[in-house]
């Protein structure tokens, strides 16, 4: 039997009964809720002209991330808050202080994208309401990162982001929104059905091994970073879904024994926060350059890893640090090195029924060297042409292991099994980095295509193990300044 869907917004708990399960956010809120102020531009996630706010309760408080809607379903907004520009409307009809410093700051010209820029201004400005200081640039930068103008420039937008902390405060409710959000929390699965589709969304693992051992073909939904574009790009067919990020099990995000433990549900964006506490040097930039905030706010580590892609960022990184994946299923546990998983071309180690359930990245271990690089044709929110990771461990300056893996050089994201050999058990000179480079040439057979030629690709992953031999070499390192400022391509 078929249950609504229910969310708060505008004010009110809200009912849905009647939507495709494949409905975006973006559709629901102009056609249904006829708030026009969130807008389509390119239905992909990338401009940011759709951007809303979601509210989802988190123990005893709410937490606010900001989202692309164009790319999200609706029966996904099940328990949680939605804010649109609509909601920004203070009492009396004014405007929000991040509205108002728009205005003051000459921030919007054709408007189009204006209402996407509020309101990830709005989520940077609550996250301002318990800090001492105001937002660093490069944390305003990133807030940003998902939101494209075509006329300003972005230089009067940065500058509302600043003024929009001067002016006035606006209150926010918090404590009313978690009460508001308590009322409508489930205690069983959802079972959404329109039109012969289904969308589940179980709460514990064992409600999602059973309804996944029942429906093997169903369509597993995390954080629709990839999936909504089958439906808005593809016009696919999704046929039933299951949506897993409301399992408790996969939310889990521990550390013990060497290991961090992270749940398949768990976001990018916190995920990588708690890689990067432990790797800080070395995966901070790859974070920010992670496709934008609003996507790392929906989409899952487990999700990415699942999706397979060749061009993954993440896949190499974990691949070089030796990470395992945790697979479940109707017929039980079973954990695998992550580099095993992947098979052949968008082909994987799954059988019927199983999902991914975790990610087991190992933490630092004395005596290993790690560097993750990104190469693409912009900083923010771009698709890598070559994403590389390399880790060795040096006895003294004598190779014990080396582990590199890249992105964008072949089927799959997999290690480079030659140019490893060529290291191991040699000094960590440039005559044994030569040799690696060399060997690359015969692990690898990257294509062209839109992002970069055979060629492009196959120089730059050489100057890439290149720069990480200047980063980590024993004898003589180099300057940081001259570290940072070595081309590699």
């Amino acid at each position: 039997m078929s249950q609504p869907i229910r969310f708060y917004y505008r004010g009110q708990v809200q009912t849905v009964a009647d939507a495709s399960p494949t409905q975006t956010i973006l559709q629901h809120v102009r056609e249904d809720q006829h708030c026009t102020g969130t807008k389509e531009g390119c239905a992909e996630g990338d401009c940011g002209a759709c951007t809303v706010v979601i509210g989802e309760l988190k123990g005893d408080t709410v937490e606010l991330k900001s989202v692309n809607s164009c790319i999200q379903f609706t029966p996904t907004l099940d328990g949680k808050a939605l804010f649109t520009v609509e909601d920004l409307q203070q009492p009396g009809g004014a405007l929000h202080p991040v509205q108002q410093a728009m205005v003051e700051c000459h921030g919007s010209q054709c408007g189009f994208c204006t209402p996407g820029f509020v309101m990830s201004l709005w989520s940077l400005y609550l996250k301002q309401e318990d800090k001492p200081c105001a937002p660093q640039r490069k944390e305003i930068d990133d807030t940003l990162s998902g939101n494209l103008c075509r006329c300003t420039g972005y230089r009067p937008i940065i500058d509302a982001a600043h003024r929009m902390l001067e002016l006035p405060k606006a209150q926010f409710d918090r404590d009313a929104l978690v009460t508001a959000l308590q009322a409508i929390q489930r205690n069983d699965m959802l079972t959404y059905t329109h039109d012969g589709q289904s969308f589940h969304i179980p709460l514990t693992l064992e409600q999602l091994i059973r309804i996944r051992a029942e429906k093997p073909e169903a369509t597993l939904l995390s954080g629709s970073t990839d999936i909504g574009l089958w439906v808005t790009k593809q016009m696919r067919d999704l046929g039933d879904i299951i949506y897993i990020n409301q399992v408790k099990e996969l939310q889990s995000l521990s550390g013990q024994d060497g290991v961090l433990d992270i749940g398949a549900a768990v976001s990018l964006n916190d995920a990588y926060a708690a890689v990067c506490q432990h790797y800080p040097q070395e995966l901070s930039e790859l974070r920010q350059r992670f496709a934008s905030l609003p996507i790392r706010n929906a989409g899952t580590l487990g999700g990415n890893v699942a999706n397979g892609s060749p061009i993954g960022d993440s896949a190499p990184w974990l691949i070089a640090l030796g990470s395992d994946i945790v697979i479940n299923g109707p017929d039980g546990q079973r954990t695998m090195a992550l580099e095993d998983f992947y098979l052949d071309y968008q082909k994987k180690d799954l059988r019927p029924g199983e999902f991914v359930q975790a990610v087991r990245v190992p933490l630092p271990q004395q005596n290993r060297h790690f560097r993750t690089y990104k190469l693409a044709k912009r900083f923010d929110q771009d698709i890598s042409a070559v994403c590389a990771a390399f880790a060795i461990t040096l006895d003294g300056d004598i190779v014990r292991e080396a582990r590199i893996a890249f992105g964008g050089m072949a089927a799959t994201s997999r290690r480079a099994p030659k140019a490893e050999a060529a290291l191991l058990g040699r000094a960590w000179n440039e005559t044994a980095l030569r040799e690696a480079m060399q060997q690359l040439t015969q692990d690898y057979t990257p294509l062209t295509d839109m992002r970069a030629s055979s060629d492009y690709r196959m120089k730059t992953a050489q100057n890439l193990l290149q720069r990480f031999w200047y980063e980590t070499r024993t004898d003589a390192p180099l300057a940081p300044a001259a570290v940072n400022a070595f081309a590699c391509a």
